[in-house]
């Protein structure tokens, strides 16, 4: 059975969670730490729960979610991974994080990339990985069947979805993310966001002004 541990990480609030079974391997859905205390936050739960931390997979690429990609590769030698297409906001990254006044000084190389269709193994756990542009080129989410629940990163939060306005982004691509991907999974699957509180797929169908 898969644990689910949410952090909320710097200004931008963002959630970055931990994944972990039985089996003590665990992984992190968009490092989002930048301030000491918030590294120390994370590696006190790691070291509290005795987890090997194995993987480090990025929904997408925009700063706030990539805050805490050069901590994980220094700290625990595990490197990022992330769909190809989100290669090029590491061109601008050093320049967009210092307008809103972080310092990103580490921008770690990846391991490799994710596409539609592969499986992200931890233990005795996978997760689906589902191709859902339109937020941001890159973006993807991670689907797990049996346990019931989806993490959308941007996609898709409650009452609402991801911007449109920036970089990469279209509002027509990301409503057939979220109608040809998200809506075809069982209505009770929860929702774990890249921000604000976890919603369900049925909750989201009837409610969400921007997909009705």
């Amino acid at each position: 059975m898969i644990s689910i541990k949410q952090f909320v990480f710097n200004s931008f609030m963002v959630n970055t969670y931990l994944l972990f079974d039985e089996s003590g391997e665990c992984i992190i859905i968009d490092p989002a730490c930048y301030e000491e205390k918030e590294e120390n936050e994370l590696k006190d739960f790691l070291e509290r729960n005795n987890l090997k931390l194995v993987r480090n997979i990025n929904t997408h690429c925009h700063i706030d979610h990539i805050l805490g990609n050069g901590f994980i590769a220094e700290t625990f030698s595990i490197f990022p991974e992330y769909h190809k297409a989100a290669v090029p906001f590491f061109y601008t990254a050093k320049e967009i994080a210092g307008s809103f006044g972080y310092d990103l000084d580490h921008i770690p190389e990846p391991k490799g990339f994710l596409d539609e269709g592969e499986k992200v193994t931890f233990g005795k756990s996978e997760l689906a990985v589902f191709y859902t542009p339109g937020h941001a080129e890159g973006s993807v989410c991670f689907y797990n069947k049996p346990e019931g629940f989806v993490i959308t990163g941007d996609v898709m939060f409650r009452d609402t979805i991801g911007r449109t306005d920036l970089p990469t982004g279209d509002f027509n691509l990301l409503m057939n993310s979220i109608r040809e991907k998200l809506f075809t999974l069982p209505d009770e699957t929860v929702v774990y966001p890249g921000h604000g509180p976890e919603t369900t797929i049925g909750y989201e169908k009837i409610n969400n002004p921007f997909i009705r």
